[in-house]
Order: C-alpha cells, then sequence, then structure tokens
C-alpha cells in the first residue's frame, strides 16, 4: 500500500508504533520496522543520552529498515537534556523522530539541521496546524480514544479525522483506537495517510513488557478505561485498577483542590513496576479504549500481515461491491 506516509518514511505499509514509556526498546522497533511498518524507540524511558545512544545501536543490529525515536517535552521545571537527546538520535544515524507533549518548535532547527523528518502527536486540528506552521514534516492525529494525554477537547476520531483533512497540508495517521485493517480502512477513508497504534502493539510477543501486561489488555473491554487527573489539565486515559480507582477517589474528595502531590503514589514510578514486574495495580499506566477490539497476543509480522491482508479484502471485495455496476 503506497501513500504519502510509506513515501516520507520510506516504509512498506503505513503503520507506525506509537512511543510507549517502558515499551518502546529496540526488541519492538525493530520487530515492527522488519515487518514493513515504522518502529520507535521511546527516547526519555532510555535516562540518558548516552544510554539511547547504545539502544539506537540495538537496534540497528536488529533491523535495516527505517526506523525513529519518540521525543516527549515534558512541561517540567528541570527537563532533561534535549539538545544531548536530539545529538544522540543524529549520530546514531536515526532520521525518523516522533516529538509529543509540548510544542517541538524551539528544537526544530537541530532536528532539521541533522535531516531527521519530524511527525508531532497532536490531538487538535489548531495543534496541528502550528506543527505544519513550523516545519514538521506530518502529524499524528490524536482522537479521544486514544490511550494516554488526549488532550482537552473530547474530540473522537470521526470527527477530528476529517477536519484534520480539510485544514492540513502535510500527511498525517489516525492514532487513538487503530486496532485492525477496519480501522486502517476508515482511517484512509477519513483523510488519513496511515494509522499509528500504541495499545495495540504491547499485546504483541515482541513487546518486551510482562505478560501480565499483555494479559490485561486481551481481558480487558471497552468500558475499562478511565479518565484521570481531568482536574489538572493534565488528562490521561488510563486502564482501571485498585490504584486508579482510588485516585477517582480522591479527585473526588479534593475537587477542585486537587494538588499533582495528592495522587503522587498512584502516578509516579509506576511503568517499571507494571511493565517490568508486572504488578497491574501499582498505579495509573496509559492504555486506550481500543483494548475492546484486542483478542489475541500475536506477533508483530503476523499482526502487520493480518492488518494489511484484510486491509485489501475490505477495500476490494466489500467496499467495491458496495458500488452499482456501470451502466452500459
Amino acid at each position: 500500500m503506497k501513500t504519502r506516509i510509506t513515501e516520507l518514511f520510506g516504509i512498506r505499509h503505513p503503520i507506525i508504533q506509537g512511543g510507549m514509556h517502558y515499551v518502546g526498546f529496540a526488541e519492538l522497533a525493530a520487530a515492527v520496522s522488519n515487518a514493513g511498518g515504522l518502529g520507535l524507540i521511546t527516547g526519555l524511558t532510555q535516562r540518558t543520552p548516552e544510554l539511547l545512544a547504545k539502544e539506537i545501536a540495538r537496534c540497528r543490529d536488529m533491523t535495516d529498515q527505517p526506523f525513529g525515536v519518540n521525543l516527549t517535552f515534558l512541561p517540567t521545571l528541570s527537563s532533561p537534556p534535549y539538545p544531548e537527546y536530539i545529538a544522540a538520535i543524529a549520530e546514531g544515524g536515526v532520521r525518523i523522530v516522533e516529538t509529543a507533549g509540548r510544542s517541538p518548535e524551539a528544537y526544530m532547527p537541530a532536528l532539521k539541521k541533522a535531516g531527521i523528518k519530524v511527525i508531532h502527536k497532536c490531538t487538535s486540528v489548531r495543534h496541528a496546524l502550528k506543527a505544519e506552521a513550523i516545519g514538521c514534516d506530518a502529524v499524528s492525529v490524536d482522537g479521544f480514544e486514544c490511550g494516554g494525554h488526549p488532550g482537552e477537547d473530547d474530540l473522537p476520531n470521526m470527527i477530528l479525522l476529517p477536519r484534520a483533512a480539510e485544514e492540513l497540508k502535510i500527511p498525517f495517521v489516525a492514532s487513538g483506537g487503530m486496532a485492525d485493517a477496519r480501522s486502517l480502512v476508515a482511517a484512509l477513508a477519513l483523510g488519513a495517510e496511515g494509522m499509528n497504534m500504541g495499545t495495540r502493539f504491547v499485546a504483541t510477543q515482541e513487546a518486551p513488557v510482562h505478560q501480565n501486561v499483555k494479559d490485561a489488555i486481551v481481558a480487558a473491554t471497552e468500558l475499562d478505561t478511565r479518565l484521570v487527573m481531568r482536574g489538572l489539565r493534565n488528562t490521561e486515559r488510563v486502564l482501571t485498577n485498585s490504584s486508579v480507582e482510588q485516585l477517582i477517589q480522591i479527585e473526588k474528595e479534593k475537587g477542585p483542590d486537587l494538588k499533582f502531590e495528592d495522587i503522587l503514589e498512584q502516578v509516579a514510578g509506576v511503568y517499571p513496576r507494571v511493565m517490568v514486574e508486572g504488578k497491574m495495580d501499582a498505579g495509573a499506566w496509559s492504555c486506550g479504549m481500543v483494548v475492546g477490539l484486542i483478542r489475541d497476543i500475536p506477533t508483530v509480522r503476523e499482526l502487520i500481515d493480518r492488518i494489511m491482508d484484510e486491509a485489501d479484502q475490505l477495500i476490494a471485495r466489500r467496499l467495491a461491491g458496495f458500488l452499482e455496476p456501470a451502466l452500459a
């Protein structure tokens, strides 16, 4: 399948693996790239630029296909050393970066100087237009369904994607609720040039996370995610568990007086305990509503091949079958 996204990144299939904390290691990124998609190493999971450089080298040993690095710009008082992370990315020969969080505008000159193509994650059309204006090559448009941070506009992809298509000149992929061939074909119909999958790739054999995490995703339904930290305007969609329910109760009790410190126990340092140790009630961890569509744990190649084969069938048979034969 050929789209502007496959052309831009030099990949065979218009499928991107989103950057995910303590999930986006070399094993998963290489598996996705080897299967024809675009795999991403999660930059800030590596605690230092030096460690990121080693992870990039490790990934390069596993694949000769294009892969990228996710770099999330955090609204913190003591920011990570982003220039050093960008240098590690450039020196490692990586030419694709997915940016997320705050605007990458301050770092665009360094990224562009290194010949890096930038795809920025956005949750609104206005943010996507800003990304286009500052020189991003593409955007990932995240609907309200997505795991992690869906923004504060609560727009689902059935509205957000067509609006993005109306406004943007650069290509974009759909993110949030993406799991299978139906997701891909729908995203293409709504104007996207591909799709970004996060939660779906966690439930694969190559994902370097504890089996408990994969099993929890398969067992969950579309009703099992919760929105937390809305009062802090830092909304996050997470999979429910006992810690999440405690967090929600604290939010109700504190109301408008809620402070981040009130929920520190439920959100700080959670990912190593969940993803590595498999402690599923350790705290709040990002997960999309798409869990309702995930019922197995295939290899990455099996998943991507299945998506592309079924997408071809959907387009060529089912959708084409709705068209009336041309009149003679």
